[in-house]
């Protein structure tokens, strides 16, 4: 049985000024069109929906169900209008981001509450792993955008440069250097740095490398599949000295210090980079890359 959606909305109107002229002024229409609606639905149903007097019309029993079915109905019609709406803005739906930083020693906890802040109803999904793993998956569509720290040149998608963070050497407080406020890259040539597998450690291993090539020889490294947590972990310990970005600082460990590196033309920097397929309509991810350039690039926004 195919009911027309009018002929409901007439009923509702109807039930709610208990008068078919009402009814039909409300909703600007004829009456006799509105008592035709109503009457073909009754046919259509075998059943009366109003009790028809001089002074107006009431609802049968029959009708009372039918007017709320009716509106439950229309409800759950606007609530997916709407929710259809909101999807197609990018206000709603599934974003899958992934990062090759921890979020809790990185900018993009920040940037995540206020995305989650503004909207609310979209449903994030977090995945943390390596560079190389986030490229094929983007590739494959198991992440919409990812978020990496330096080099992003396996990526041959689109990319937005975000933020840069300063190097910062991780010592243990008892390490004779741990009392100066800044370090110069020359301090670190004696020293074993230990640095993790784990991304940014090529780049960071390649940043060392520059900065304390010498003639003859280069700098102590030793690179450990182990996580940057890890690696403070042993440096705490007392063993090696190491190199991370300074979002790491804000992680509390009572046995390290961090310091600032530098040399003759200042501090070293790490860039971190978004990553996504220009093929990608997920408005989720339209809305995200939003939220990223108001963040970090607002001059780009007029």
């Amino acid at each position: 049985m195919n009911l027309d959606l009018s002929s409901l909305r007439s009923v509702i109107a109807a039930a709610e000024h208990g008068s078919f002229r009402q009814a039909a002024t409300a909703l600007n229409i004829k009456q006799s069109a509105l008592s035709r609606r109503i009457r073909h639905l009754e046919g259509q149903l075998g059943v009366s929906l109003f009790e028809r007097s001089s002074g107006g019309v009431r609802l049968t029993p029959a009708g009372t169900s039918m007017a709320q079915a009716s509106r439950r109905l229309f409800g759950e019609i606007d609530e997916m209008v709407r929710a259809s709406q909101l999807a197609d803005r990018g206000e709603t739906g599934v974003l899958k981001a992934g990062f090759g930083t921890a979020i809790s020693a990185s900018k993009v906890r920040s940037i995540l509450a206020e995305h989650i802040k503004a909207f609310p109803e979209i449903t994030i999904q977090v995945t943390e792993r390596s560079r190389g793993q986030l490229v094929a998956s983007l590739g494959t569509g198991d992440v919409d955008v990812a978020i990496v720290a330096g080099d992003a040149r396996q990526h041959g998608g689109l990319t937005m440069s975000l933020w840069s963070e300063r190097i910062v050497v991780a010592l243990s407080s008892r390490h004779p250097l741990s009392n100066s406020e800044v370090i110069d890259w020359s301090d670190l040539k004696d020293e074993t740095i230990l640095l993790s597998q784990w991304d940014p450690g090529s780049d960071l291993r390649n940043l060392v490398l520059r900065k304390l090539a010498a003639p003859g020889g280069g700098p102590k490294i030793e690179t450990w599949d182990a996580s940057n947590e890890n690696v403070l972990g042993m440096v705490e310990a007392g063993l090696h000295v190491s190199v991370h970005c300074e979002s790491w600082t804000s992680v509390a460990y009572p046995g390290v210090r961090f310091r600032e590196i530098r040399d003759a033309s200042g501090p070293s920097h790490i860039t971190f980079t978004a990553c996504w397929e220009e093929h990608n309509r997920n408005p989720a991810l339209t809305r995200f890359l939003e939220t990223l350039r108001h963040t970090h690039h607002p001059t780009l926004l007029g």
